[in-house]
């Protein structure tokens, strides 16, 4: 019991009828503009005076089709919208909070609009003429004949005897506001996200362009990974190697230190640009991005970091398609840096090969003394087999008798998906 009285009279009852009120004031220009008209056309009749109950409702009926056309713009979603999260006690991502763009979108606001006036409407005027009359009721018993026989033709139910039982009448017609208002509410509750919500057209736009942001946050993860990655790596080998023969071997720790200065200064044009990705555009505009014609720069770094790396890369690299030139050079620098991490300086070997309509990289490394303790993310051969899925092509690895086998296969032509 207690539970369906704070349901009926609790703060979510009081807000939706607050809502409902506000569609009963929004009614008001409406149904007054009908009575004109209407008075206009009916010289006879005084609409405005019409005690006619049949007359009111006509007037009301009336007034929704042209609230219904002003509802037709486009700010009138989010205006209701608004009110119906903050009134209709519903969730933020129930209504749709921007403009409504398309004709259906508009159709369907005009609609929910109408149907807000209209309940508002009924509910108003019941919340304005029914507690007079309930208060009338209760005290009916109280307040004398004079009262009893007023020329109130709904007053004389209760007469004689049935004066007992106005008590009991203006306390049901009491409940019948609370009962009403929390139905009407629930149901507007009920419709909001439906008429206000979305539409189809608005929902596919939104899962493309979630589906955009994913794309980029995906890209840029890969780009981080395996750029500022491999840096990080190879700064880390020859730092090592520069402390461990700082006193025995100078010319070598001077060797490792420009080599370490190289690296970051090209780890920092390769954030430049992939940060390039996070601007409103979408593009780097300082850096541009590594492609296979790089390779030798990047080999040369490798090889500062202590790998040795023999590389077997064929002439007209140049004339690879820029799109998949540049994820297989991060393929690459991906393959070096997972041997140095996980193997050690250990010898690579790096095979590239071209033909009319595939480029194909191949690394194989043995197993260093260290590769069994492999720590980390681990997020380094799933980014090279999403470059490869990507555009559409194929990535394999894993162990080749004592070493370690990198292969992949990148079409030439088809664009990215």
């Amino acid at each position: 019991m207690r539970a369906a009285l704070a349901g009926l009279l609790g703060r979510r009852a009081r807000l939706r009828w607050v809502h409902l009120l506000l569609g009963g004031a929004l009614l008001m220009p409406y149904y007054l503009l009908t009575n004109t008209v209407l008075s206009v056309f009916l010289p006879t009749t005084n609409v405005f005076m019409n005690p006619s109950v049949r007359w009111q409702f006509g007037a009301l009926l009336l007034a929704l089709p042209p609230a219904a056309v002003t509802a037709l713009h486009p700010l009138a979603r989010p205006l209701e919208g608004g009110a119906a999260r903050a009134l209709l006690v519903l969730p933020a991502d129930g209504p749709a909070g921007g403009p409504a763009r398309t004709w259906a979108a508009r159709g369907r606001t005009a609609l929910w609009y109408a149907l807000h006036l209209l309940a508002g409407g009924l509910v108003s005027g019941m919340s304005l003429a029914a507690p007079p009359a309930a208060l009338v009721l209760l005290a009916l018993p109280v307040l004398g004949r004079p009262w009893r026989t007023h020329d109130v033709a709904w007053l004389h139910v209760f007469d004689g005897p049935g004066a007992a039982l106005a008590p009991l009448a203006g306390a049901a017609l009491l409940a019948l506001i609370v009962v009403t208002s929390w139905a009407v509410g629930a149901l507007l509750a009920a419709c909001a996200p439906v008429l206000l919500g979305p539409t189809a057209a608005e929902r596919l736009a939104a899962s493309e362009r979630r589906a955009r942001e994913l794309a980029l946050r995906n890209r840029l993860a890969r780009e981080l990974h395996d750029s500022v990655g491999h840096a990080l790596s190879a700064v880390t080998l020859q730092a090592g190697a520069a402390r461990r023969l700082l006193e025995s071997d100078p010319a070598f720790v001077r060797q490792a230190l420009e080599a370490i200065e190289e690296t970051t200064r090209a780890a920092v044009g390769e954030l430049d640009t992939v940060l390039g990705l996070l601007r409103e555009d979408g593009t780097a505009q300082h850096s541009p991005t590594p492609c296979l014609t790089d390779l030798d720069g990047l080999l040369e770094r490798t090889r500062a970091a202590g790998g040795t790396v023999e590389a077997t890369v064929p002439a007209g690299l140049g004339n690879v398609p820029p799109h998949v030139s540049r994820e297989a050079y991060r393929i690459v620098q991906e393959g070096l840096a997972n041997a140095l991490r996980h193997a050690g300086p250990v010898p690579v070997r790096l095979l590239i090969t071209t033909d009319d309509d595939h480029v194909e990289v191949t690394m194989a490394n043995p197993l260093g003394p260290g590769s069994s303790r492999r720590r980390g993310g681990g997020r380094g051969l799933p980014g090279i087999a999403e470059r490869a899925r990507l555009l559409r092509g194929s990535a394999s690895w894993g162990a080749d008798g004592d070493g370690w086998r990198l292969a992949v296969r990148l079409p030439l032509r088809g664009d990215a998906r």
